[in-house]
């Protein structure tokens, strides 16, 4: 896990070794154990390092291949790099360091661009390819690491955050508006190739681009995947046996570390049968990234609303990991809050993102490495919401009794929630028209299951997940893993039928068949969703509530022209009155006027 930036200067000249320079130094939280750089003609390569595999200096980058005409930055960790090692040197190959880097490399010299389908892992490389004069550019199969990039002053730049393209002058100046205007609208981000900033773009996942003298080409898809529409016909116990030896497999491949490596649990489903895994894992192998006894990293809070110490509790009484806890509060928070969004680089929909900052902050202090239950909701509809349009998928499609099952199931389970969401319904339809300018509409649960899966996934909310998840570790260069992201895991689950992720009510069905006896049932069962949350509500309307007039009360908030400044005032002091309920608005608006005050200076 690193950093990466680099230019390719496209009007014939050379790399500025000032301006790579300063755009790695951006990136020192990424990567405090090392630097380095490659200049050649036009390009210029720069690399800050995480160790993590091999330590040892041959694990330095920008790294080469025997002749020097391969020189590659790599952020990110190929977990099959042993198995295409080997294979790489029965093809004969040679190999100078440990590292699955230089598998990249090999890997490129063997297969060519076709390399990228033998890689389980995550990553967001640039490989210059000196022969054939071209820059090779890729980002994994989900959109784990990030890869951002822009063409300015005749030059393609690329690096891992924004923050590092900020450094060219002409980049950074303005506001991307159509973005932004989407995100107040509809809470969401890095749903398109599109930044908030203009100019600035990121490589989609699952897409790889060339860049040569003449340019950079068109990005280019290597791999996708679709969700099975059916509903039924997979027997429940061979599915189940199949999710959980891949999903075991995936964690063993991701405990493959040179640091000590935790587990972030918040007492959810997904995260403690990731810790549960591991601790099964420890018991039948000698895990040295591990310990002799697992260390896991929640948050917990006061009010017995948002906290989960309980389930946290039943989880570490059954595994007997070493369990350390962080409670943020908003004193924390705004003292946090301008490195926050600093190191997020673009506004954020929720202060839930400051329950995983903290936590990242915590594990700082005994690992290197964390893994988590990120993607499992998106692929085994874990969101409460996806019942509706597996319902109405149902009724669509003729089968009239299946949907009236699922919708008893839905309210046996879930009523609460349904009488929540239509509420909150009315009042953000009510809250957009703050709102000035028109935004494209992102109806997230809009159509059949199968497309909200797929749409969720690689578009409407997961990318948004990472994208938090990334910055937020490495803002405490802590590399952060995913084994649900296992892009075989990611193809089994897709080909599934749709009654193996809700029947009856009962989301992440074949999950919770596959982990009976691994995870205690009193985990196994449950049926609300949290994860790490924070009360929003309750700090926005009492301790936040200052800091949340002052700013919306300010001459620079009242000359935007994203919103109507004396509307938006006069809403939330309805709120603070409790005349209006709450709404997620209110903290949006309120984070992206934080976030433009840098275009003020």
């Amino acid at each position: 896990m690193c950093g990466i930036a680099g230019q390719f200067a496209l009007n014939g000249g050379e790399a500025d070794a000032a301006l790579v320079g300063a755009m790695a130094d951006r990136l020192l939280h990424r990567g405090p154990d090392g630097e380095g750089e490659f200049f050649s003609g036009p390009v210029g390569l720069a690399h800050r390092r995480l160790a993590i595999i091999d330590l040892s200096d041959e694990g330095r980058q920008p790294m080469g291949n025997e002749d020097g005409s391969l020189q590659i930055v790599f952020n990110g960790e190929i977990y099959n790099y042993r198995e295409l090692r080997e294979e790489l040197l029965a093809a004969g190959h040679r190999f100078a360091s440990a590292t699955d880097t230089e598998v990249i490399l090999h890997a490129y010299e063997e297969w060519g661009r076709d390399c990228l389908a033998r890689f389980n892992g995550m990553w967001a490389f640039a490989l210059w390819d000196g022969r054939r004069r071209e820059l090779f550019c890729a980002r994994d199969r989900l959109g784990i690491k990030p890869f951002y990039y822009a063409v300015a002053g005749g030059s393609f730049l690329f690096a891992s955050e924004i923050k590092a393209l900020l450094v060219h002058p002409d980049l950074g100046r303005m506001p991307n508006d159509r973005m932004l205007l989407t995100f107040l609208a509809w809470g969401v981000a890095d749903h398109t190739a599109g930044t908030m900033y203009d100019g600035i773009f990121q490589l989609p996942p699952a897409h790889a681009v060339v860049v040569s003298e003449e340019g950079a080409g068109v990005p280019e898809r290597y791999w996708d995947f679709e969700v099975n529409p059916a509903p039924g016909g997979v027997d429940d116990e061979a599915a189940a046996r199949r999710v959980r030896d891949l999903l075991t497999d995936a964690v063993r491949l991701r405990l493959r570390s040179d640091v000590p490596v935790g587990t972030c649990l918040s007492g959810g489903i997904d995260s403690s049968t990731v810790t549960a895994l591991i601790n099964d894992l420890l018991r039948a192998e000698n895990l040295e990234s591990v310990g002799n006894r697992q260390k896991t990293f929640s948050v917990c809070f006061d009010n017995p609303l948002f906290d989960e110490s309980r389930h946290i509790d039943t989880v570490v009484a059954a595994t007997g990991v070493d369990s350390r806890r962080t409670a943020p509060d908003t004193v924390g928070l705004w003292e946090d809050i301008v490195r926050l969004l600093y190191m997020q680089d673009e506004p954020f929909a929720s202060l839930s993102i400051y329950a995983q900052y903290c936590v990242m902050r915590l594990a700082r202090e005994e690992v290197k490495v964390v893994l988590d239950g990120q993607g499992a909701d998106e692929q085994l509809a874990g969101y409460i919401a996806y019942q509706a349009p597996y319902i109405r998928g149902l009724f669509r499609s003729g089968e009239i009794l299946a949907a009236l099952r699922e919708g008893i199931g839905s309210m046996r389970h879930h009523r609460s929630f349904f009488s929540w969401a239509a509420r909150q319904f009315l009042v953000r339809s009510e809250r957009r028209e703050l709102l000035r300018g028109s935004a494209p509409e992102v109806l997230r649960y809009a159509g059949s299951l199968d497309e909200v899966l797929k749409r969720e996934t690689v578009a409407s909310n997961l990318p948004l997940l990472l994208h938090w998840e990334d910055r937020n570790s490495m803002a405490f260069s802590i590399e952060a893993r995913v084994p649900f992201l296992d892009y075989r895991l990611v193809e089994y689950l897709a080909g599934l039928p749709l009654d193996q992720k809700i029947r009856r009510g009962v989301t992440k069905y074949v999950l919770r068949w596959a982990i009976r006896g691994l995870v205690p049932d009193a985990i196994r069962c449950r049926m609300d969703k949290m994860g790490f949350v924070t009360p929003e509500e309750i700090w926005m309307k009492g301790e936040l509530a200052p800091h949340i007039l002052e700013l919306f009360s300010t001459p620079e908030f009242a000359e935007r022209p994203y919103w109507d400044a004396e509307r938006v005032l006069g809403n939330y002091r309805e709120f603070l009155d409790g005349k209006s309920p709450y709404s997620t608005e209110f903290w949006r608006i309120a984070c992206a006027e934080m976030w433009l005050k840098q275009f003020d200076r």
